[in-house]
């Protein structure tokens, strides 16, 4: 199957309903959805990219974005990657891997040197995708730092070499 990734605005219609169906699928593993706060425009180029992924008929199946993240230290420039969701109908086709691909190569275009991201136990799938492409415990943050079981993993990105 193949699919089409594009950019679209968070507070499109589209992108709110791929994200009112992933809090639906949080209330069903963990008894109620995603409670971090997103503020308006967090998705926003050149702080933030969300991208939504079509299948061959243009359904939307599948979304994803980062927005940015102060990790507070200076080594690091920090897009937090958030929203990663593949509808049942297109899971297991590999498309989880491409947003988040299409995650980083963004957030790497904005100058991010590295994404982070938080996940739950409840989650053993997304655990073990980033996991097999390189994330890795990070320091903990977030609204979910202190949350038993609260997974917080990140990759540093490839730099973008200038045009």
């Amino acid at each position: 199957m193949q699919f089409t990734l594009t950019r679209t605005p968070f507070d499109s219609p589209v992108a709110q309903a791929l994200c009112a169906e992933l809090q639906r699928e949080y209330v069903r593993r963990y008894g109620s959805g995603d409670e971090t706060a997103l503020v308006e425009g967090d998705f926003d180029p050149p702080n933030g990219d969300f991208i939504v992924a079509y299948d061959e008929s243009g359904e939307a199946v599948g979304c994803g974005g980062w927005r940015s993240h102060d990790d507070g230290e200076a080594l690091f420039k920090d897009a937090e990657m958030k929203r990663v969701f593949v509808r049942e109908s297109a899971r297991r086709r590999g498309l989880a891997r491409l947003l988040v691909a299409a995650v980083e190569a963004s957030a790497a275009e904005a100058g991010r040197t590295r994404v982070v991201l938080e996940t739950g136990p409840r989650q053993p799938e997304a655990i073990a995708m980033y996991g097999a492409i390189g994330y890795t415990p990070v320091t903990p943050f977030g609204h979910y730092a202190c949350a038993d079981g609260s997974l917080h993993l990140g990759k540093e990105l490839a730099p973008v070499p200038s045009a």
